[in-house]
């Protein structure tokens, strides 16, 4: 079977070292970016099953980076998850009215988004 895939996109190292491990652990293929145009650059090549997106970003942020998923003919089907520290009702509906797929917010249980990645992907 083939191992799904997963994209990390976040500036924060400690979150995507345990996001990394933990994913790895469940046997998932992890690809890790710093910023958003660090994620476009790898969805130009690898088309994963899931991205566990940052909204705050230096260059390119969250909210751009799902505007080229969701516009791009073979990324626009890609679940995505933001996972931020923005946790304003605004910003919530902001983010489910550009087509994000799940929004959670940090700080956060990594058994909680391992949960609802597996949910979203099965």
């Amino acid at each position: 079977m083939n191992k799904k895939k997963i994209v990390i996109v976040d500036d924060e190292p400690n979150i995507v070292m345990s996001l990394e491990f933990t994913f790895k652990k469940n046997d998932y293929e992890v690809f890790i970016a710093r910023d958003g145009s660090e994620a476009i650059d790898i969805l130009k090549s690898q088309i994963p099953d899931i991205v566990l997106l940052d909204i705050m970003m230096p260059n390119v942020d969250g909210y751009q980076t799902l505007k080229y998923i969701r516009s791009n003919e073979s990324t626009k089907n890609i679940k995505v998850i933001f996972l931020t520290a923005k946790n304003k009702v605004s910003d919530i509906e902001k983010g489910l009215k550009m087509g994000v797929d799940k929004y959670l917010t940090k700080p956060f249980s990594i058994k909680k988004i391992v949960e609802e990645v597996n949910e979203l992907i099965k």
